[in-house]
């Protein structure tokens, strides 16, 4: 009964891992939840307020704006030009997104179709892929390999591919791997797309997550990125707002207007309250943001150090709240610490090819279950 594009649609990686969960904690099992990035710090007071404030007002209560409020665009930019320096037009390389993943599973439908190719991250989110697919194009995966740096090689991407790619990805700080990019990089990323006619798209969802002094860059700092793409951002990790949907798109006009264009034709745009209270996230104070990074800080610190005296293959992560962790298979390796431990991990492979042989661990826990988790893994056989 469904369409053959459901049929080649690969199960949703979480959406299984929330099946999982359920079944073994309908078996009696404290399961200690280290799988998907929802980051369990609550949304700060002042947000929350704004959001009431406006919900309040019955004038909110109607159709919002498709592209966004112009408050908010100009918010989004205004936040852009304080946090990196980048000067952006509010009406014309702006729209409101219902959510980062809005906006990653949409723009394929505005840039691609039969028969193009979009350049993939693999691992990455899985997201990537399932918008290429739904606009019925190509993939193409690029390795992330520790090698490099997980970052892409693109010289290995092969010419003929390059010439029928439309879209590429980009997403640092990294999510699975939590690598950060240098700048030389987003500069060989912009003269890759130049001479392929290629638009980038950077998913920059994990700036502000970041930790021992380091502030991740935007990718339109980089002299000529609007000329060839775009960047997403989200409120959802730096302000603890995965259940309130807002995001933005950001860069060049003509691509940002492509989107529009999908989006007017598919949803309604951003309930306006919400609008106010991202306007509340992103112009109000940011001790909040930093008081969670020293919170993921300490998290991070205690898992990495219990995992390294477990004799496991761990990096310190700069960025993200994520650490990817070597293993032998990461199918197998994840069922044994849910079947053995109580313990939820994502395997890497569900990320892409290029993530088999690691597994994602997030930081969304306390300390404390923290501390119990690696106390479990301590007392299996690996």
């Amino acid at each position: 009964m469904f369409a053959q594009r459901i049929a080649n649609l690969p199960p949703y990686l979480f959406a299984r891992i929330d099946e999982m969960k359920a079944k073994k904690r309908a078996e009696g099992v404290d399961v200690i939840d280290l799988g998907v990035g929802d980051p369990d710090l609550a949304t700060p007071p002042h947000i929350v307020d704004a959001l009431i404030d406006a919900a309040k007002n019955p004038d909110n209560h109607h159709y919002p704006s498709y592209l966004g409020m112009a408050a908010y665009r100009q918010a989004v930019a205004g936040w852009y030009n304080k946090r990196f320096g980048v000067d952006v037009d509010p009406d014309s390389q702006v729209i409101s997104l219902i959510g980062s993943k809005d906006g990653v599973a949409h723009i394929p439908e505005a840039l691609v179709g039969p028969g193009d190719y979009v350049l993939v991250p693999s691992p990455g989110y899985p997201v990537y892929s399932t918008g290429a697919l739904f606009a019925e194009a190509k993939t193409y995966e690029m390795p992330l390999l520790k090698e490099n740096g997980f970052l892409p090689d693109l010289d290995a991407i092969p010419n003929n591919i390059a010439k029928k790619s439309k879209l590429m990805w980009i997403n640092y700080p990294n999510n699975p791997t939590s690598a950060i990019a240098p700048p030389s990089f987003y500069q060989e990323v912009v003269e890759f797309a130049r001479e392929h006619g290629i638009v980038v798209v950077s998913d920059n969802a994990y700036s502000e997550i970041s930790f021992d002094g380091y502030k991740a860059p935007s990718f339109l700092e980089t002299d000529g990125a609007e000329e060839v793409g775009i960047e997403m951002h989200s409120l959802s990790k730096t302000y603890n707002m995965t259940g309130w949907r807002i995001g933005m798109a950001v860069g060049n006009k003509e691509v940002i207007r492509g989107l529009g264009i999908v989006k007017t034709n598919i949803d309604s745009g951003v309930f306006n309250p919400v609008q106010y209270a991202a306007i509340a996230a992103l112009e109000g104070p940011q001790d909040c943001v930093a008081e969670a990074c020293k919170i993921y800080q300490e998290r991070r610190d205690v898992l990495v150090s219990g995992l390294k005296k477990l004799g496991f293959d761990v990096t310190t992560p700069k960025a993200t709240f994520y650490v990817w962790m070597s293993v032998p298979d990461s199918i197998s390796f994840a069922a044994r610490m849910l079947d053995e431990t109580g313990i939820v991990v994502t395997p890497g492979v569900g990320f892409g090819k290029s993530g088999e042989g690691y597994v994602r661990f997030a930081i969304t826990r306390s300390v404390d279950r923290i501390k119990e988790a690696v106390e479990r893994m301590g007392e299996v056989k690996w």
